[in-house]
C-alpha cells in the first residue's frame, strides 16, 4: 500500500501544473468543490434535523397531552399540584432519557425527576408557553450548568383557563451534538477522499493527453525550424495518434519536396555555371582584344555582357552554397591563415570598386598577426558578402567603416571585425529575420536573400558569431567574432 501511494505521489509530482492542466484543475476543482460543499451542507443539515427530531419525539412523549390532562383531572378532584407532581414523577417511565420538571404558575420548580432541588433557572420556553394560545413552547440552548439541552414545556390550566403550572421535559443533547460532529467529519472526509480520487484519476487522464500534445508541439517546432527528420512516436490509437500519423506523413512529404528542391537547385546551378563561365570568358576576351574596328555600342554591349555574366555567376555560386548548406555538405578546407590579412586583401579588392562607384571606405586593422585554423576562401566570401551588402544598401557619397580588434570570449582569444555603413538601415520587424534563407528586408534592392544565410553559416562553422544591429535611416553595423589559435592570447 505504501509503495502504491509513493508511486502515485511521484507520478502526480511529475505532472506540470500549467497550461491546459492548470485551467482544467481550476475549473474541475472549482465545480467539484462547489458541488461537494452543497452536498456537505445538505447532509449536515439532514443529519442534524434527523437527530434533533428524534430527541424532540422523546421529550414530546414526556410532555404529552395525556400528562397535562392527568394534572388537570387531579387538581379538579381536589389534589394539589405538589401531590399530583409526586405521583406523576413516580410513574414517569422516561427518567433514563429525559428529566422532567413540574413548575408552578410563578415559575418555581416544585419537583424534578432527578431528585435534586432546582435553583432559579432561565426558562424561555416556560414563559412563552404560559403566554401563547397553544400552551406549548420549545427551547434549545444551555442551562446554568453549561449543558446543552432541548426542552419542551406544556402549560397546565384549569377548566376556566387559569394558569396552574407547567410540565417541562428536557434532554441533554451534548452527546447528540458530538455524534453529529463525528458524522459531519466522516462525511467531510469521505467527500475529500472522493474528490481526491476524481482529481487524481482525471490528472492521469489529462496527462495522457498533455504529454502526447507536448511531444507533438516540440516536434512541430523542430520541423518548422527545418529538422525534417523528426518523427512523433504514436502512443495511442485515437485522435491524438491520428494527428501524430498526419504530422509524420506531412514531415515525410515536406522532406521529399525539400530534397527535390535542393536537387533541382544543385542541378540547375551546375548546368548554368558552365555556359556562364564561357559567356563571361569570351566577353572578357573580346573586351581585352583589338577594338580599333569596334564601334562604341558594341563595346558597351560587351561590357554589359561581362558585368551581367559576372553577376549571374555570383548568383549561381550562392545557389550552390545554399544547396550545400541545405544538404549539410558545406565543408571547410581548414588551414593556418591570418584572418586580418585575408580581410585586408578583401578590402583592397573591394576598395577600388567602392571608390569607382562613389563610396568612401575607411578601415582600421591592427598589424598584429591573427592566426587561426580556418578556410581562407570562405572567410573572404564572408567579408565580401558583408561589404557588398553595405554597398548595395548605401547611397553614393556615404562612408563604409571597417574596424578590427582583439577580444576575449570565454577566456579564449578572438578577433572582432565590425563593418558599418550609412545606408537605409533595417526595421526592427525585419531585423530578427535577415539571417533566414530567402528573406529580403528591402525588395527594391537586387539580391537572392541567400547570401547572408550562407555567410552566417560559414561564420558558425568556424565557431564564430555574426550579429547585426541596425536603425532605419541611420545605417547597419555587422559584428563578426572569430576564434583564434591559443598562441594569439
Amino acid at each position: 500500500m505504501n509503495e502504491f501511494i509513493k508511486t502515485v505521489t511521484e507520478k502526480v509530482k511529475s505532472i506540470k501544473i500549467d497550461g491546459i492542466t492548470k485551467r482544467w484543475l481550476i475549473n474541475i476543482i472549482g465545480v467539484i468543490a462547489v458541488l461537494f460543499l452543497i452536498a456537505f451542507i445538505f447532509s449536515s443539515v439532514a443529519v442534524k434535523n434527523y437527530y434533533y427530531h428524534s430527541v424532540e419525539n422523546i421529550v414530546s412523549a414526556g410532555a404529552s397531552d395525556s400528562a397535562v390532562s392527568y394534572f388537570k383531572n387531579n387538581i379538579e378532584n381536589g389534589n394539589s399540584l405538589e401531590e399530583s407532581a409526586a405521583e406523576f414523577v413516580d410513574s414517569y417511565n422516561l427518567k433514563n432519557a429525559t428529566t422532567i420538571w413540574i413548575i408552578d404558575d410563578k415559575g418555581k420548580v416544585i419537583l424534578s425527576s432527578s431528585g435534586f432541588s432546582v435553583a432559579n433557572q432561565e426558562m424561555p420556553d416556560f414563559e412563552e408557553a404560559m403566554k401563547n394560545e397553544s400552551g406549548s413552547a420549545k427551547y434549545i440552548g444551555k442551562i446554568n450548568k453549561g449543558e446543552k439541552i432541548m426542552a419542551l414545556t406544556k402549560a397546565i390550566k384549569d377548566k376556566n383557563g387559569a394558569d396552574i403550572g407547567a410540565i417541562r421535559v428536557m434532554s441533554n443533547i451534548d452527546e447528540v451534538d458530538d455524534q453529529i460532529s463525528t458524522i459531519r467529519f466522516l462525511i467531510f472526509g469521505m467527500l475529500l477522499f472522493v474528490m481526491a480520487i476524481i482529481v487524481f484519476s482525471n490528472l492521469f487522464f489529462i496527462r495522457s493527453i498533455i504529454i502526447p500534445v507536448s511531444e507533438i508541439n516540440k516536434a512541430t517546432k523542430l520541423i518548422a525550424a527545418g529538422n525534417l527528420d523528426v518523427r512523433i512516436e504514436k502512443q495511442y490509437n485515437d485522435e491524438i495518434g491520428d494527428l501524430a500519423d498526419s504530422i509524420n506523413s506531412m514531415a515525410t512529404d515536406i522532406a521529399a519536396a525539400d530534397k527535390m528542391k535542393n536537387d533541382f537547385i544543385s542541378t540547375i546551378s551546375h548546368e548554368l555555371r558552365t555556359p556562364l563561365t564561357s559567356i563571361k570568358g569570351w566577353g572578357e576576351t573580346l573586351t581585352l582584344g583589338n577594338q580599333d574596328n569596334v564601334d562604341e555600342l558594341t563595346k558597351k554591349g560587351l561590357q554589359v555582357i561581362v558585368s551581367e555574366a559576372g553577376r549571374l555567376e555570383g548568383f549561381v555560386e550562392e545557389l550552390l552554397d545554399f544547396s550545400r548548406l541545405q544538404s549539410g555538405r558545406m565543408n571547410l578546407r581548414l588551414a593556418k591563415c591570418d584572418i586580418l590579412a585575408e580581410l585586408e586583401e578583401t578590402l583592397f579588392t573591394f576598395r577600388e570598386r567602392a571608390v569607382r562607384e562613389g563610396y568612401e571606405v575607411k578601415y582600421s586593422i591592427p598589424e598584429q598577426p591573427s592566426i587561426a585554423n580556418a578556410d581562407a576562401n570562405r572567410l573572404k566570401q564572408v567579408f565580401m558578402n558583408i561589404l557588398d551588402n553595405a554597398l548595395k544598401y548605401s547611397r553614393p557619397g556615404s562612408k563604409i567603416l571597417v574596424k578590427a580588434d582583439f577580444v576575449k570570449r570565454e577566456n579564449k582569444p578572438c578577433v572582432r571585425i565590425a563593418i558599418a555603413d550609412q545606408g537605409c538601415g533595417i526595421s526592427a520587424e525585419d531585423l530578427p529575420h535577415v539571417k533566414e534563407k530567402f528573406y529580403k528586408a528591402n525588395v527594391s534592392v537586387r539580391g537572392s536573400g541567400i547570401g547572408l544565410a550562407v555567410t552566417n553559416e560559414i561564420v558558425t562553422l568556424h565557431g564564430g558569431t555574426l550579429d547585426i544591429d541596425s536603425e532605419v535611416g541611420t545605417g547597419t553595423l555587422v559584428t563578426i567574432i572569430l576564434p583564434l589559435d591559443e598562441e594569439n592570447s
